[in-house]
């Protein structure tokens, strides 16, 4: 686990706060200095994984929750943990400042609130599709050509929720029949599916193979390590997810657990995450992220039919239908 924070002055030293997450690990630093610098007398103990493994850890403790807060998880697996009524409701400090698409509606005060939203990139390496001579990308359909054969990696939707969100994104666009056959044609493709998001961008920044099937974020981080990326938003439009926090519905929930709440909106937390994420919850941080490949208007290039309840209702059943016809081609677990 990821510990931050100290403990405090000359009162009973409170136990850590545990938070789960899925931010990415190069994130953390810059979000950690700064609860240090708002927080100095609380311990975090930071867990951090995957999205589907981060979902399974907080339903497999369902009955004797761990986690005090969620922290930047994918809407569809927070929601679930709704459906199991794992969560409390709790409105942060600053929520009027939060875009109303970007909170739980359904509950007042809301049982989530979202940080950020990430999308579908396919992650291209432009030194080995020259040196392969293939043609950049610019759809999910071109990634279905025999051309690409054994050049393409993507993550396994089970573990990863940028994977799930390619999965559900392209079923909700074209409807389960023409999705199912769409993957069907970019898994003759496919050379290996990854148990992490992030590992297709970071395969094609290190030129292993040409083109991975990751997220924003992580196609903008590896450029900016000087790999030679390109990112590509799909033409029939980019799958998402909303980054989510909530409070964990506990019989002895730490003290500190809405503070964290709070300091997750505030707007230095805000404009940390617009330092790499073009989408925000807030209505007024401008995100500072740079990067030529984003559309002018990111929201533009979002699938218009992704609905996150139906993707967590169908989680289950998505993937053991998705185990069923592609897990061959996954990654040993480790």
């Amino acid at each position: 686990p990821f510990l931050a924070g100290c403990g405090g002055g000359g009162s009973p030293k409170s136990p850590p706060l545990n938070v789960y997450t899925t931010v990415e690990d190069d994130e953390m630093p810059a979000y950690m200095k700064l609860w240090k610098e708002a927080h100095p007398d609380i311990e975090l103990n930071i867990i951090r994984d995957s999205t589907g493994i981060i979902t399974s850890r907080l339903l497999a403790e369902k009955d004797n929750p761990v986690a005090a807060v969620i922290w930047g998880l994918a809407a569809s697996g927070v929601d679930l943990c709704r459906q199991e009524n794992m969560l409390a409701p709790y409105a942060p400090a600053g929520m009027d400042d939060l875009r109303p698409e970007y909170v739980d509606r359904k509950n007042t005060p809301p049982l989530w609130v979202g940080i950020k939203l990430f999308m579908t990139a396919l992650v291209c390496n432009t030194q080995e599709l020259a040196r392969l001579n293939l043609p950049m990308p610019e759809s999910y359909a071109d990634l279905t050509k025999p051309v690409y054969k054994g050049h393409l990696t993507a993550p396994n939707p089970a573990s990863s929720g940028t994977g799930f969100m390619l999965v559900g994104g392209i079923l909700q666009t074209l409807g389960e029949e023409e999705g199912w056959k769409l993957l069907q044609g970019i898994h003759e493709n496919i050379a290996l599916y990854t148990h992490s998001g992030s590992k297709p961008a970071k395969l094609a920044g290190q030129g292993e193979f040409p083109i991975g099937i990751s997220f924003d974020y992580r196609a903008t981080r590896q450029k900016q390590l000087g790999e030679p990326i390109k990112a590509i938003y799909p033409r029939e439009g980019s799958g998402y997810e909303i980054e989510a926090n909530a409070l964990m519905r506990k019989a002895n929930q730490h003290l500190a657990a809405t503070i964290f709440l709070d300091w997750a909106v505030s707007r230095p937390v805000m404009e940390a995450y617009g330092v790499q994420y073009r989408m925000l919850a807030s209505k007024s941080v401008v995100p500072t992220v740079s990067d030529p490949d984003y559309p002018a208007d990111p929201f533009s290039a979002l699938t218009k039919k992704q609905d996150l309840e139906w993707m967590a209702k169908n989680r289950e059943r998505i993937l053991k239908e998705w185990s069923r016809r592609f897990d061959g081609k996954s990654e040993p677990k480790a």
